[in-house]
Order: structure tokens, then C-alpha cells, then sequence
């Protein structure tokens, strides 16, 4: 089968064609970039008026017109950028009469690293300019483990180095700029698998702006938001209890990252895969790839039915070309890894909790977190026993080492021992912390223990290592949110099990709580 692909969702102007059989993908573009600033969407567009039936027709004419079916980029970017690309394509198909095919961008850029590196059904992440998301497949769809809370990696980076007065795209421009340059401290927010870029940037432009170097800045900002993202790509990792990584997105053409996310695999045993960089920057061979996989699946699109979608989000889709895998492996206890610290047993009714240093952190960011995190956790697990929530007992502490020895509970994690009954209990629990001012910070169906064969016996919370104090209900919404979203990528039927979540938490919390989990549901990107 050889498939005709057309790109289009914000600067790059691209067409490729791609021969299943062969394996073989040819890709034009032509790139907009503006003189300043970042993209206007007025101004991308006419670019890709001009260019866009250009490298269609060049493409078309390097095939022959030998072509089976057209795909294109349906969706998410600029609506105006999209609609040329949807005329083009569906007047493509028309003229040569093939089936047409609607791609959603961003799977484009998963499947695209799924298909270079061999893997089954790894967990991606995505980092791109208008995104940064972790998805793994499961119950016949992508589902969202985690993701950005405000804007999308590329544009944070972007905010800054417009600041600097440097145009787009400001990547690069940060990655030349950091070498040389020294560590300073930045914000650093990790909400579960989800995070926040919004601080960080501030934090930045504040850093420079008071006469900090460029260069430690732009070096102290790739270490930060990177170790953001390496950090969560690990978190879903062990919740999923996966072994595989793929990366996709512009923004993972960046050196650094790549060294990140690879040394981050390697000192947890698992593998990691990034394409080529033009597979990796926007480019119409990723969507000609998936392309060819739909169109084989029948998953096509009638020209009367191919309006673009801007808002396209991945978990939207209906995956109609995959089917007996899942990011969810089935794992015993005894081999499955933390995100952040080593357990493990001391004697029979304790257990040592070791926050090992991460290679892919720089140093001085690492050994901050790693005591803060170990002292805050300790101060946490108290403060909620003595509210009643069942936690573990704490036995010992080393901030200076990172250690914690705490009694042993529970019997498994509750992702094997899931029940309604016991997210309920999840949900009073939390409801409890909530009522006191105390965030969990990382409640994943990881890091809830349970008892005995019936799981609704006793569950403690344990892993407090992102919680803190707040009196804000957001704070406390996000704590559901990642809570939801553990469940959502490994529960098999997780529609009964977030119904008894939410029940018993409304049952015994704030209303107001639930109320503003349904506003951050929307604030996702493209909601």
C-alpha cells in the first residue's frame, strides 16, 4: 500500500508518501518561520496556501500518482492551517480516487516511534511544541496518564526566549545557549503524572530579567522541565508497570532530553526508543505511516464527514488498528520498580523506602528533592494518622540519606486487588486529608495498599513523597484527578470503579471539590 500524506497543523507544510511493503517514506516540507515572535496563524496560513499544493504535488509526482489513499492531519493545531491542508487532501483523494483518511497529529507522532522502535504497547510521551502528554493504550484506546495542566512544552520554552527577544523556534536556540552555563534554582511541579510549566517559565524570565546569565538560564531551564518530564515518564512507567518508552514530538529533537529519558531507562532496566529527527519534528511521513495502518484497518473517512478538528484530542479516538495489547502489564509484586524510591523488606514487619539518586537529574536539582521530599513525606505520614487515615507507622528516618523505615501493610497494591469497595475507601481517605488541609500529592493505584482477599478489608495510603499542606480546593480536585486517571489507564472496566471513587468522596468531602475535578478535566489540552 502506498499512502499519500499531507501535514499541515502549524509550520510545517509537508507531504510524503510512504510504501507499507517497503517500508520506505519520502517527506517534503516547507517550513514557515516567522521574523519574530511565534506563529501567527494569519500569517502560517498563507504559507501553507502557497506551500501546501506545492509539496503535494511534488510528492504526487515522485509516486506517479501511484497512490492508494490520502491521509492528512485532521486535527489538533491552527483551524486555519488545518482547512488548506483538508482541501488539499480531499481533492487529492477525489482526483485520484483512493479512500481518504483522517489522522489525529499527535497519534501520528506516537505511532511513528511505535513503528520505528518494534514495541508492543509502550508507554509515549509526547512532547511537542502545543503539547506534552503521556499516553498508553489500553481498553481500545490511548489513554491520558498524564499531562500538561496549562501550555505545551514547546510554547512554555517559547514564552521564555521571546522574552529574551529570540525568534521561533526557541528550542534550539535554548539548547546552543545552555552550554556553558551553571545551575540555578527554578520551580519544579509534579502533580502525579501531571505538570505545570507556567511557574517555571515566570521564574525564568524573572531569573534573567534580575541579571542572570542567558546561558544559566537557558541550562537551568532544560534541566528543570526536563527532569519534569523524565520524572513522570518513570512514574508511568511503574504504574503501568511497563518496560518500554517511546518519545515523540519536535521538542524531543533536543539532545538533552533524549539523555534524560534514556539514562532514566537504563537505571530502571527498561528500553527507550526516539525516531529520527524528521520523523520527530511536525512531518506528513508520520501521518502517512498511520495513515497506511488505518486504511488497512478500513478506518477511512467520507469526504462529507472529513471537517477538520482543531480541538482533536488522542483520547478521542476509536483505535481501530491495534488490538490485543495494552500499556498495563501484569506484574508480581517482587518485580515491579517504584518511580521514585527502592522498598524494600526489613524483617517481617518493616520496610526500608530508599529515594536512590537519579542519574538524569543534575545533582544539586536531585538532592533537593530527594530530601525535601523524604522529610516532607515523614511529616505527612504522620500528620494523616492522626487523623485517622490508615497509613504506615514510621519507624526511621534519614533525611541525609534519603531514607525511610516504616511498617509493613497491606498485602498487594490496590491495581491488583481493585474493587469498588476499596476505591471507596480511597475516596473517604482522601476526603479526609482534604478536610485537614493535607495534599496526597501522588494517589495512583500504586500507591494505595490493601488487605487480604477482600480488598475492601483495609487499604492504607502510602508514597506521600509529592504531598504538602493547602487550604486550596484546586489542590485538592488534582489530587481525584491523578487518582482518576490511574484508574482510567489500568483498571479493565474503570467506569464502576470511578463512580464508587467519586460517591464515597462526595459522601464524606467537600462537593466543591468534585465540582472543580470537573473544571480541570476541560483545562486539558484541547478540551
Amino acid at each position: 500500500m502506498r499512502v499519500l500524506g499531507i501535514e499541515g497543523t502549524a509550520w510545517a507544510a509537508s507531504a510524503a508518501v510512504h510504501d507499507a511493503e517497503a517500508d520506505d517514506t519520502t517527506i517534503l516540507t516547507d517550513a514557515y518561520e516567522p521574523d519574530s515572535g511565534g506563529i501567527h496563524p494569519r500569517e502560517a496560513a498563507e504559507h501553507m496556501r502557497e506551500a501546501i499544493p506545492a509539496v503535494v504535488r511534488e510528492a504526487r509526482d515522485r509516486a506517479d500518482d501511484d497512490i492508494d489513499a490520502v491521509a492528512f492531519s485532521r486535527g489538533p493545531g491552527l483551524g486555519p492551517c488545518l482547512r488548506i491542508v483538508g482541501t488539499a487532501a480531499r481533492a487529492s483523494a477525489q482526483t485520484l480516487d483512493v479512500p481518504l483518511v483522517g489522522v489525529n497529529h499527535m497519534l501520528a507522532h506516537l505511532e511513528i516511534g511505535r513503528h520505528t522502535a518494534g514495541f508492543d504497547s509502550p508507554v509515549c510521551l509526547n512532547a511537542s511544541g502545543a503539547n506534552a502528554h503521556l499516553l498508553g493504550f489500553h481498553n481500545g484506546r490511548y489513554r491520558m496518564l498524564g499531562e500538561t495542566m496549562d501550555t505545551g512544552v514547546g510554547n512554555a520554552i517559547d514564552k521564555f526566549t521571546r522574552h529574551v527577544g529570540w525568534s521561533h523556534p526557541g528550542g534550539p536556540k535554548v539548547e546552543s545557549n545552555a552550554n556553558g552555563g551553571e545551575y540555578i534554582d527554578l520551580p519544579y511541579v509534579v502533580k502525579g503524572m501531571d505538570f505545570s510549566f507556567s511557574g517555571i517559565m515566570s521564574a525564568a524570565k524573572e531569573a534573567y530579567d534580575d541579571g542572570e546569565s542567558v546561558a544559566d538560564v537557558c541550562f537551568s531551564l532544560q534541566e528543570h522541565v526536563f527532569g519534569m518530564l523524565a520524572e513522570v515518564s518513570e512514574r508511568a512507567l511503574s504504574l503501568t508497570g511497563n518496560d518500554e518508552l517511546v518519545l515523540g514530538g519536535g521538542v524531543g529533537q533536543n539532545a538533552r532530553l533524549q539523555a534524560m529519558l534514556r539514562e532514566m531507562c537504563e537505571q530502571r532496566g527498561a528500553s527507550f526508543h526516539a525516531p529520527e529527527p524528521r520523523f520527530l519534528r511536525d512531518n506528513a511521513g508520520m501521518i502517512a505511516v498511520l495513515g497506511a495502518r488505518m486504511a488497512e484497518a478500513g478506518d477511512t473517512v467520507a469526504v462529507s464527514d472529513s471537517r477538520v478538528l482543531p480541538n482533536y484530542r488522542p483520547d478521542e479516538v476509536d483505535v481501530t488498528w491495534r488490538a490485543d495489547e495494552d500499556v498495563a502489564r501484569e506484574t508480581s509484586v517482587g518485580t515491579q520498580r517504584g518511580a521514585e524510591a527502592a522498598v524494600r523488606r526489613v524483617g517481617d514487619a518493616s520496610v526500608e523506602k530508599a529515594r536512590a539518586p537519579k542519574v538524569y537529574r543534575h545533582p544539586e536539582l536531585d538532592d533537593r528533592l530527594r530530601r525535601e521530599r523524604t522529610r516532607g513525606e515523614a511529616r505527612l505520614l504522620h500528620d494523616a494518622r492522626k487523623l485517622g487515615v490508615s497509613t504506615p507507622v514510621i519507624r526511621d528516618v534519614d533525611p541525609r540519606e534519603a531514607t525511610l523505615t516504616l511498617e509493613h501493610v497491606g498485602a498487594s497494591d490496590l491495581g491488583e486487588s481493585l474493587s469498588e469497595g476499596a476505591v471507596g475507601a480511597v475516596g473517604r481517605h482522601l476526603a479526609t486529608l482534604h478536610g485537614a488541609g493535607l495534599v496526597h500529592g501522588d494517589p495512583t493505584t500504586r500507591n494505595v495498599r490493601v488487605s487480604g482477599a477482600d480488598a475492601s478489608e483495609r487499604v492504607w495510603l502510602i508514597d506521600f513523597g509529592l504531598g504538602f499542606h493547602s487550604s486550596h480546593v484546586e489542590d485538592y480536585a488534582m489530587d481525584l484527578h491523578v487518582f482518576e486517571q490511574s484508574l482510567a489507564g489500568t483498571a479493565r472496566d474503570p467506569a464502576p470503579l470511578l463512580g464508587a471513587f467519586e460517591a464515597a468522596y462526595r459522601e464524606a468531602g467537600d462537593p466543591r471539590v468534585v465540582a472543580q475535578l470537573r473544571e480541570i478535566e476541560g483545562r486539558g489540552r484541547y478540551q
